[in-house]
């Protein structure tokens, strides 16, 4: 069985600098679709490691370990990448003057 090992150190790394460039990136151009390249990769991420774990089989249980250490970096990815992605989102709103659909999280914003 082919496992997407995110727990390795060095993949581990590429992966949270790609996420930063490509988050730098959408803020310079004020693109917030950008930003949610990532963000749908680990989501996808994770529903595939999760069937995976649903369907492990007996002979493979020592990889049940490094699932789901896999599963709660997907998920650590996803709250930096959401966040990253509204904040994208706000800046690119005031960049050209649109009304936000929901500015709930104003207050949020203006702690920062």
């Amino acid at each position: 069985m082919f496992i997407f090992d995110i727990s390795n150190w060095i993949t581990l790394l590429l992966m949270l600098a790609i996420t930063v460039l490509l988050i730098f990136l959408s803020q310079e151009v004020k693109k917030s679709y950008i930003a949610a390249i990532p963000l749908f990769v680990y989501l996808i991420l994770v529903v595939i490691h999760i069937v995976q774990l649903l369907s492990l089989a007996q002979e493979f249980t020592d990889i049940r370990g490094i699932l789901v250490r896999c599963i709660g970096i997907d998920f650590v990815f996803i709250a930096i990448t959401f966040f990253a992605y509204l904040w994208v989102d706000d800046v690119e709103v005031k960049v050209k003057g649109k009304n936000s659909i929901d500015n709930s999280l104003e207050w949020m914003w203006k702690k920062v």
